[in-house]
């Protein structure tokens, strides 16, 4: 697998820094971290930007600095600047449909709901297949809560399981970057929190 471009999906702003919908952005902040480099707010492409060596790889982040529901311009603009096509991004992101703690990968699909997907799915095309990496935030039980709580600051426990789950995931990318996506997933979605 060839991936260039690994995507943190967020809501820009202290206010929302901790909220269950800046999972994807965790993810990515905790990679840079991992891999000792640093994201600076790159303007022109709508986010905060940094570079990874993987496997002798070049693999680009970005955090959007753009509200979720605008996030594809920031994905856009930065997958033509590079010259990466859909198929070589990930996009992480939280994710309803899975507890927190679980955490998956998967290739294309629709954007089941989630504004910031949907977004970019509209830049790119329907046809446009990119990987996703679903971190799972939980579910409040009830469609009309669903804005408040991916708002809102998960309880200290669902924040640790969460984080263990992104944990795992930083563990993955390298893998994910220099083998078959296959395996990941494997691992991924054998992954229990303690």
């Amino acid at each position: 697998m060839r991936l260039k471009l690994i995507v943190g999906l967020a809501n820009p702003g202290a206010e929302y820094a901790d909220t269950r919908h800046n999972a994807g952005a965790w993810y990515v902040k905790l990679l840079a971290k991992y891999y000792q480099q640093t994201l600076k707010e790159d303007r022109k492409l709508y986010g905060y930007s940094g570079r990874l060596t993987l496997g002798g790889q070049d693999v680009r982040l970005l955090v959007p600095t753009s509200f979720m529901n605008l996030s594809g311009k920031a994905v856009a603009e930065t997958a033509a600047f590079y010259r990466i096509a859909p198929e070589e991004i990930l996009i992480a992101h939280d994710e309803l449909d899975l507890l927190p703690g679980n955490v998956r990968l998967k290739l294309g699909g629709g954007h089941g709901g989630h504004n910031g997907l949907k977004n970019i799915i509209s830049h790119f095309g329907n046809n446009a297949h990119f990987y996703r990496l679903r971190i799972g935030i939980g579910y409040p039980g009830n469609k009309n809560q669903v804005v408040g709580f991916v708002l809102g600051k998960p309880p200290t426990v669902e924040r640790q399981l969460i984080d263990g789950a992104i944990d795992e995931a930083v563990h993955c990318t390298e893998i994910l970057v220099t083998q078959h996506s296959a395996k990941v997933m494997n691992r991924l979605h054998a992954y229990r929190p303690d």
